[in-house]
């Protein structure tokens, strides 16, 4: 699939601000199941970028403006080519769960094994991944054995979280949105040693499609299968990633890939609005705008 994404975050203060330091993480990163086309960044007032790649490889847009500013907006557009289908069948047998034990000394899955800023290996997410772990004794069984359980008894609730909401409490109240379900699979994940990362980007939502979490910025989990790598999980949606999915970094959770973060001076009277709209081109479509900030 072709797949266009447009994603705009506008601020407006209360008074002019000054001195403001920020990240972005937008640009589509490379792999096995997509290649990025082009990507532009537009920042307005407008202000020299820099980049680099952080600890993860993902793409990193650092941007300062020092004079006072009323507003602020971040327009990242992509084009993207993904490969349809399921990386993995959904009832292949791949390793056992005995052969986990040696990915604990894997530099690719070490940090993805640990409790992290917003992820909690709590006893509570301890017992309930046992009991839904029951006999299971395939890895990859075990992990979508995980998601459907999230995906049949969390309901997607917007607006009933923050980003300071714990892994505890969506656990307790069980609602939530797509971030918080990542972050609910990586914890029952890690607390049955499966290494799971939390992976950034976006969904696309075709004409039959009904799909949670779309024409938004959208989180999912990649698990580490021995033998087959890393492989997506949507527990929002309840379903293997595919073509619809692309892919803008990974870390232990939202907080390494928080789409865009940075402090200034002034008011802390501020709204925020992000759009997002993710659209299949053809190979002579021409990129669909986003309507002007409000």
């Amino acid at each position: 699939m072709k797949l266009q994404v447009l994603h705009r975050t506008h601020f407006k203060y209360g008074q002019p601000v000054r001195d403001s330091f920020n990240e972005a993480r937008l640009q589509p990163t490379e792999d096995h199941r997509q290649l990025p086309q082009s990507f532009l960044l537009k920042v307005l007032p407008s202000t020299r970028l820099s980049h680099y790649r952080d600890f993860y490889q993902n793409y990193v847009h650092r941007f300062e403006l020092g004079e006072a500013h009323p507003d602020l907006t971040v327009t990242a557009t992509s084009v993207v080519t993904t490969r349809n289908g399921l990386a993995l069948a959904n009832d292949a047998p791949t390793a056992p769960i005995s052969a986990l034990a040696s990915t604990a000394t894997d530099s690719r899955c070490y940090d993805f094994l640990q409790s992290s800023q917003h992820v909690e290996t709590s006893a509570e997410a301890w017992r309930l991944a046992l009991d839904l772990a029951g006999d299971e004794t395939d890895t990859w069984q075990l992990a979508q054995r995980l998601m459907h359980a999230i995906f049949r008894d969390f309901q997607y609730q917007p607006d009933s979280t923050h980003i300071h909401t714990t892994t505890q409490e969506i656990l307790r109240n069980r609602q939530g949105v797509c971030q918080d379900f990542a972050h609910v699979m990586l914890s029952l994940c890690r607390s049955t040693k499966i290494p799971a990362r939390y992976v950034s980007g976006y969904l696309y939502n075709g004409p039959a499609d009904s799909l949670k979490g779309a024409q938004a910025s959208h989180a999912w989990v990649e698990v580490y299968v021995p033998a087959h790598g890393w492989i997506g999980l949507d527990p929002t949606n309840g379903q293997q990633v595919d073509g619809r999915y692309v892919k803008i970094g990974v870390g232990r959770d939202y907080g390494d890939v928080t789409p865009l973060k940075g402090t200034y001076r002034g008011t802390t009277e501020r709204k925020m609005s992000v759009n997002v709209l993710v659209t299949m081109l053809d190979e002579h479509a021409e990129p669909k705008p986003l309507k002007p900030a409000s």
